[in-house]
């Protein structure tokens, strides 16, 4: 018998917060981290020596420094920078410009990112390993749903080949526009002028 026990977080807990560390492999975002990080630091060890600070403050202090390094995974460096960019700039004109930029890089990480997971999810797949399979489908991003049948049969079971499909709209529209014809015809009367219709 297998128990599985959930870690339920007390009154007042805050869950764990993932830091993103793949920044840190760009050398300038590393420099850059340091040196925010000792300024971090410096600042929480002003604190620490002044009289009435508590282990409350400073714990909020450090929780502030490294909450602030965190962005999403699978947005790059380049895209960052981007945004980063597009803080800075004042005219309309480069804004625009910019702001497509920063559209056009985020979808193209975004598709990086989901060619990393289904590729870690296909070698999970070969070495036979459910966790790492598990663990990379949890994360993958959006909302699923179901592909969509472009048709179905008389029968009502799907029509996936295109020949088929258009056999199947033939044959629609041909029980759609041949009716056979009234039980009960209505009398039209003819008018005595042709009208002249031209077919060309």
């Amino acid at each position: 018998m297998k128990l599985k026990l959930n870690n339920h977080l007390k009154f007042g807990e805050t869950p764990l917060q993932r830091f993103d560390i793949a920044f840190l492999r760009d050398t300038d975002k590393l420099i850059q981290f340091k040196i925010d990080l000792n300024n971090r630091f410096e600042a929480s060890q002003n604190l620490l020596k002044e009289e009435e600070t508590t282990v409350e403050k400073s714990r909020k202090v450090m929780e502030e420094a490294l909450t602030t390094t965190f962005q999403e995974k699978w947005i790059f460096v380049e895209t960052l920078n981007s945004i980063q960019g597009k803080k800075k700039i004042k005219t309309q004109a480069e804004n625009t410009e910019l702001n497509k930029q920063v559209k056009m890089s985020i979808i193209d990480d975004m598709q990086k990112y989901m060619v990393d997971l289904a590729t870690t999810a296909e070698k999970a797949v070969r070495e036979g390993n459910m966790k790492q399979l598990y663990d990379t489908t949890e994360n993958l991003p959006g909302k699923y749903s179901e592909p969509e049948i472009l048709g179905r049969n008389k029968e009502c079971k799907p029509v996936t080949e295109i020949q088929e499909q258009r056999n199947r709209w033939v044959e629609y529209f041909e029980d759609l526009l041949n009716w056979p014809p009234p039980l009960n015809p209505q009398d039209i009367k003819a008018t005595g002028t042709d009208f002249l219709i031209s077919a060309t």
